[in-house]
């Protein structure tokens, strides 16, 4: 009897730490990208005159599309990703960045319905993806800048 009690109670223990229980701290929507910027990041205000910046990043799907029946192949298509940064210190970074700089970026992602009363051929009336800026790293500076600065070191 008092191994059968305590059975039950070492499997009870054990349900619930996988309890179906929400915990809003573990929700997590996040989007990765390696791609590159499609150009210099832009400083803008908020209505309340808070600054923030907006930069835009390319990516490619990766492998190209399947080969069609008639031997052709589709060419890879390019997604353009809109982010915001509200981080001071970080978009103090983002300003230097130049277009086509290689980045890997870190984002919060969230999907925003369309408003019911707004026209559908609109962006008020259209699902949208807002992406908040957490994190950027460069993996490579376009060439002209590479060559630039190995000049600027020669010199």
């Amino acid at each position: 009897m008092l191994a059968a009690a305590r059975s039950f109670s070492a499997s009870r223990a054990s349900m619930r730490t996988f309890s179906t229980t929400p915990s809003r701290a573990a929700d997590l929507s996040k989007l990765l990208l390696i791609g590159r910027l499609g150009k210099e990041p832009e400083v803008r205000m908020t209505k309340s005159n808070k600054e923030y910046i907006s930069y835009t990043v390319a990516t490619t799907n990766f492998p190209a599309p399947p080969v069609n029946p008639d031997g052709t192949r589709e060419e890879s298509k390019t997604t353009w990703h809109h982010i915001l940064s509200f981080n001071p210190n970080q978009n103090n970074y983002l300003r230097t960045l130049p277009k086509g700089t290689k980045v890997y970026v870190e984002a919060n992602f969230e999907l925003r319905e369309p408003d019911p009363n707004a026209d559908p051929n609109t962006a008020q009336g259209q699902r949208q993806i807002f992406l908040r800026h957490e994190n950027v790293r460069v993996l490579k500076m376009p060439y002209s800048q590479q060559s630039s600065e190995q000049s600027d070191e020669s010199s």
